[in-house]
This record gives structure tokens, sequence and C-alpha cells, in this order.
């Protein structure tokens, strides 16, 4: 699939405004100029942007409610799917504020800038959320690409007191990752096939606790 095909696919499942692909294209453009420093995404990926990152961290969005306010993507990275959401929560006039969470400083910075340039209602936050003494005082949270599944669960077990739900994209080892998880946690949670891959699916978590 060309550029044009992906943003044309892009368009059509986001229904986002002409102003929001220019937004899309200036994050896409700094991304591939950042990508060569930074290892933001693999290489093999850099022609498949829209595809690959913009679209399936689109699609999160069904996820979230018109009442939360605010949303935690931990290990955020180059900003998938955080940035993404929030610039489709600008364009859809969704007042949901977006924290970043991403140990590099220099991913950081890169989040920053984005950030800025496109004046999102988003927040990089510079903290290993593994480090001993971090918590988390929010209750929704969003993960892709970060830790395998019963690591993330662990994580917002022990750090997120105030937990309600977590979203998290799986991959093609998800069922694994899934029945794993269940010999150690009691958890209630929604899924569904992604748009993007046919090996792919996003559940969100919203009881867990430890068997």
């Amino acid at each position: 699939m060309d550029r044009s095909d992906q943003i044309n696919t892009f368009s059509r499942f986001s229904q986002v405004s002409r102003e929001t692909i220019i937004s899309l294209e200036k994050y896409e453009e700094f991304l591939i100029k950042a990508n060569n420093n930074l290892n933001l995404i693999g290489n093999s990926t850099l022609n498949q942007i829209w595809h690959r990152h913009f679209l399936d961290s689109f699609q999160a969005i069904d996820f979230i409610s018109n009442n939360e306010k605010t949303l935690v993507d931990i290990g955020s990275g180059a900003g998938f799917p955080g940035l993404i959401l929030s610039i489709i929560a600008q364009d859809r006039k969704i007042p949901l504020k977006i924290k970043l969470i991403e140990k590099s400083s220099k991913k950081i910075f890169f989040l920053k800038e984005i950030i800025n340039k496109l004046k999102l209602n988003a927040e990089a936050i510079n903290q290993n959320v593994e480090h001993e003494n971090f918590k988390f005082r929010d209750e929704v949270f969003i993960a892709r690409a970060f830790k395998p599944l019963p690591k993330i669960l662990q994580l917002i077990h022990s750090k997120a007191k105030n937990f309600k739900k977590i979203i998290i994209f799986l991959g093609k080892r998800g069922d694994g990752e899934l029945l794993q998880a269940s010999k150690s946690w009691d958890m209630k949670y929604k899924q569904r096939m992604s748009i993007t891959s046919k090996d792919s699916f996003i559940i969100e978590v919203n009881k867990l606790k430890k068997k």
C-alpha cells in the first residue's frame, strides 16, 4: 500500500478534518527525520507509518469514553498511541489530556517537540515506571509495544492504586500471553480484533485481582 493509499484509508476510518491530516503529515515528517538518531520505529515500517502506526494507534479511541479526562500512555516511545489519540481528541473536540511516560530523555525531547508544534493537550513525562519508588496517581492507562502482558498487569496492580482500566495492544503472541496471565490474575476484559492486522487485537482490562 503506497503512502497516498494509506492516507486515504486513514481518512476513511477516522473521518478527521483536512487540518488534522496536515498535522499528522507534520508529525510523520518530524518522525522520519528524528528516526535516524533516535530509532523511534523500525526501518521496515518507515514506508507504512500511516497504516502500521497512525491507523493502528487511532483505533484505540473507541475504548475511551467522553467522561475520561486523562489518559496515561505507558512507555510512549515515538508517541504511539498517545500522541495520535491526542490529535484525534483535538479534532473531535474531546477535552482529553494525554500523559506520555517515557524513560528515554532523548525520546522525551522528541515528544515535547511534537506537542509544541501541534499545540496538543498532552504532557511528556521523563520517568522509568519500573523504578521501585514510582507510583501512578491516575485511573486510565494505555500501552502499545511496551512490555509483555503479565509484566504490564503486575506493574498496574502494584503501582496504580486508583486503577479503573487499561487498554493494551496485543500481537500474534497475545493469546498465549492472555492464557499465561489468566493463571495468575482474575481479569475482566473486553476484546476486539485490530483493524490493521489479523494477528493482533486490543483488550480493555477493567478488573484486575491477584489469584
